[in-house]
């Protein structure tokens, strides 16, 4: 069974940092794309980060520059350090995974989701 755990979340002034991290288990297979999605209150869910199985990385603008999405060796943990944070980035920070080889920022293609962690950033 599919499982993906997020952790991490919290509250810090903007221009502070957090990292996330998204333990993964239950995969056969380690071709498998990810990303990191965020919701605030009132709005749609949209793509923060994405990383293929070969590490090729995609970000949304919003966050270029500030935000670095990698995982572990052995693909089970999946990181987003998040790093001069400001109050537009208060959400919850979902993690996911795609079978899709090229992991796209389009959450339409993930079948795996988490639950989530509250990020708040306060001004």
């Amino acid at each position: 069974q599919v499982q993906l755990v997020e952790s991490g979340g919290g509250s810090v002034q903007a221009g502070g940092s957090l990292r996330l991290s998204c333990l993964a288990s239950g995969f056969t297979s380690s071709r498998i794309g990810m990303g990191w999605f965020r919701q605030a209150p009132g709005k749609e869910r949209e793509g923060v980060a994405a990383i293929d199985s070969d590490g090729s990385t995609r970000y949304a603008d919003s966050v270029k520059g500030r935000f670095t999405i990698s995982k572990d060796n052995a693909g089970e943990v999946l990181y987003l350090q998040m790093n001069s944070l400001k109050p537009e980035d208060t959400a919850m920070y979902y993690c996911a995974a795609t079978r899709v080889i090229r992991a796209p920022l389009s959450q339409a293609w993930y079948n795996y989701w988490g639950q989530g962690t509250q990020v708040t950033v306060s001004s």
